[in-house]
C-alpha cells in the first residue's frame, strides 16, 4: 500500500501541479490512514470499506483534532482512493456517499490600515535586507499574493511597465494581478540596489525574485520570521502572518467599493464562498457606521 501512496503522490505533484507542501501534507495524512488500518489488520487495498473509513473519521475527532485537519485528511483519502479507481486498481469507491465534518468559518485575521502604514514604516531602509523586506510587504499588501505565489515569483513576473504581477496560484493556475504604484517604487528600489549585493552573495545566479541574505531562493518561513520581527518593533499585540496582509488587502478594498467577483479574481478564489468571509467584515464596518450616523439607530 506504501508504493500505491508513493505512486499516487508522485502523479499529483507531477501531473496535477500540486504544491510540495500539499504533497507532504497528503502524504502524512495517508500514512496516519495506513498506520491505522494496520491496527485492523488490514493490508490490501481490497479490504478497505466505508466503514474503516467512518470509524476513521470518528478516531480522528475522539483524538481531538479540528474539523478543518480532519477535512484535510478526509480531502487525501478522497483523493488518493479517486487515483486507483481512475488506475483500474478498484472496481468500487469506498470513500463514495462519505462526507467530511464542515469546517468552521473563522472570520480571518486583518490589519486595520493604521496599522497596515505602521508596519510598512518599520524598516529603516539602511540595508539591502530592509528594502527587500519593504518591498515584500508592499508586494503582498497590494496584491493579495499567498505567501507560497510571493515566495515563487521569478525575475519578470512584475512587469513594472504596466503594473501587473504574474503569480502562479494554488494548481499552477496563472493569473495577473494590479499592482499598486508605491510598491512597484518599492520593488522597483529593491531590484536596482538591494538584490544585485545580495545575488552577489551566492556562486549560484537565482531567479527568483526575492533573495534571502544569502543570495539564494527565499522560504515562506524566512517571511514570516521577517514578519513577525517587525511586528514586535511596533509593539503589535495581535497575532498577525504573511497571510494578514492579504486579508487586509481583500478586506479594505471591500470596504472601499469593490465587487466581490473582482476581489475573487484577484485572490484566485475558484469558489466565490471563499471570499465571502470578507463581506462579513465589510459588514461590521457598515454597521458601526450606521450606528455612529444615524440619528435613530
Amino acid at each position: 500500500m506504501n508504493q500505491l501512496i508513493d505512486d499516487f503522490l508522485q502523479t499529483m505533484h507531477i501531473a496535477k501541479g500540486i504544491s510540495d507542501h500539499t504533497v507532504v501534507a497528503y502524504g502524512t495524512d495517508l500514512l496516519q490512514f495506513v498506520h491505522f488500518l494496520g491496527g485492523h489488520d488490514i493490508d490490501q487495498i481490497e479490504q478497505i470499506n466505508h466503514l474503516l473509513i467512518r470509524e476513521f473519521l470518528a478516531f480522528l475527532k475522539d483524538e481531538g483534532l479540528a474539523r478543518s485537519t480532519i477535512s484535510r485528511k478526509m480531502a487525501a483519502i478522497r483523493s488518493f482512493f479517486r487515483y486507483l479507481c481512475r488506475q483500474g486498481l478498484l472496481q468500487v469507491n469506498p470513500v463514495l456517499g462519505i462526507s467530511a465534518p464542515r469546517k468552521e468559518r473563522r472570520l480571518p485575521s486583518f490589519l486595520y490600515p493604521l496599522e497596515v502604514e505602521s508596519l510598512l514604516a518599520a524598516p529603516e531602509r539602511s540595508t539591502p535586507l530592509a528594502l527587500r523586506d519593504i518591498a515584500i510587504m508592499e508586494t503582498l499588501y497590494a496584491t493579495g499574493i499567498r505567501l507560497s505565489e510571493l515566495t515563487g515569483l521569478k525575475l519578470g513576473d512584475i512587469d513594472f511597465d504596466l503594473g501587473s504581477v504574474r503569480v502562479f496560484g494554488k494548481g499552477a493556475k496563472e493569473r495577473i494581478v494590479p499592482i499598486g504604484r508605491v510598491a512597484l517604487k518599492a520593488c522597483r528600489e529593491y531590484m536596482d540596489a538591494a538584490r544585485p549585493v545580495l545575488a552577489a552573495r551566492s556562486q549560484t545566479k537565482s531567479k527568483a525574485f526575492f533573495l534571502n541574505y544569502r543570495g539564494t531562493e527565499l522560504s515562506g518561513r524566512s517571511v514570516e520570521r521577517m514578519l513577525a520581527r517587525y511586528l514586535r518593533k511596533i509593539a503589535f499585540a495581535r497575532q498577525a502572518s504573511p497571510h494578514s496582509l492579504r486579508h487586509s488587502f481583500a478586506t479594505h478594498i471591500l470596504e472601499n467599493g469593490a465587487d466581490l467577483r473582482v476581489v475573487q479574481e484577484l485572490l484566485g478564489h475558484v469558489d466565490v464562498s471563499s471570499t465571502q468571509i470578507y463581506t462579513h467584515l465589510s459588514k461590521e464596518r457598515l454597521k458601526r457606521i450606521y450606528d455612529k450616523a444615524h440619528p435613530r439607530a
